[in-house]
């Protein structure tokens, strides 16, 4: 007999009649009972081709899997083994033109959630205070990442967790980058961006703000007198255009 495949699990959020008078998120996220159910849709293919349509090849099926099996602390470990901002990630990357676009089941149905259910992980491990992975010993190498923005947040906890000495050097008076400034609050609140920056401070990165390199520091400094190993430049796309408008 065919397996039968449930309809996707449906993500709540603030009515219409709500939202109009607030800025707050929209979409309110899963519970664990919603989540387990759209983790039940996930087909566990021998071949999993979502992992091939993630930048970032996170075990895709392993962490669905830990949240069907109410494991919690155990989807945290495999989601963070690749990817240490999951609560950002699970809301604001393109997932439908990516791990879900290439999912199994997209062939003839809805493709498992699979932003929700890394949202729906990462919002737990940020509620119940982030655990700090054991770190291995130092390697004495020291890093510069110019720009607090998603790829210098991630290259430097990702190096810091390879027991190396971050620091971090930001222009702006707050870090986070485009994630702060680019990103309204229904669609990513920054109180979750500054939860995962506060867990990427925990792994031992200092960040230093209201430091313009090229300024403050060339990189021939960092890289000399400064005495860093190894410079990483994360700096955006693009320059913000603020308005000057108080409040």
């Amino acid at each position: 007999m065919a397996k039968v495949i449930p309809k996707r699990v449906e993500m709540p959020r603030q009515k219409p009649e709500v939202r109009r008078y607030n800025f707050n998120e929209v979409a309110l996220g899963f519970d664990m009972e919603l989540a387990r159910a759209e983790a039940e849709r996930c087909l566990q293919c021998k071949k999993p081709t979502c992992i091939d349509g993630c930048p970032v090849r996170i075990d895709i099926p392993g962490f669905i899997l830990k949240v069907r099996e109410r494991d919690l602390p155990g989807a945290v470990e495999v989601l963070k083994s690749a990817n240490n901002l999951p609560a950002i990630c699970g809301r604001v990357c393109p997932q439908e033109t990516q791990c879900e676009m290439v999912c199994a089941l997209a062939k003839k149905y809805e493709p498992v959630a699979i932003g929700r259910l890394e949202r729906f992980v990462g919002d737990w491990d940020l509620a119940r205070g982030v655990a700090i992975p054991e770190l291995p010993p130092p390697t004495g190498k020291r890093v510069a990442v110019i720009g607090s923005g998603p790829a210098g947040l991630t290259c430097a906890a990702d190096l810091a967790r390879m027991g190396h000495q971050v620091t971090i050097f930001e222009s702006l008076h707050a870090p986070g980058g485009v994630l702060m400034y680019g990103i309204p609050e229904f669609r990513l609140p920054k109180a979750v961006v500054e939860a995962e920056v506060d867990y990427v401070r925990k792994l031992g990165v200092e960040i230093r703000l209201n430091s313009v390199i090229g300024k403050l520091y060339t990189i021939d400094e960092l890289l000399g007198e400064r005495g860093y190993d190894a410079v990483f430049i994360g700096t955006g796309a693009g320059l913000p255009r603020f308005l000057g408008i108080p409040g």
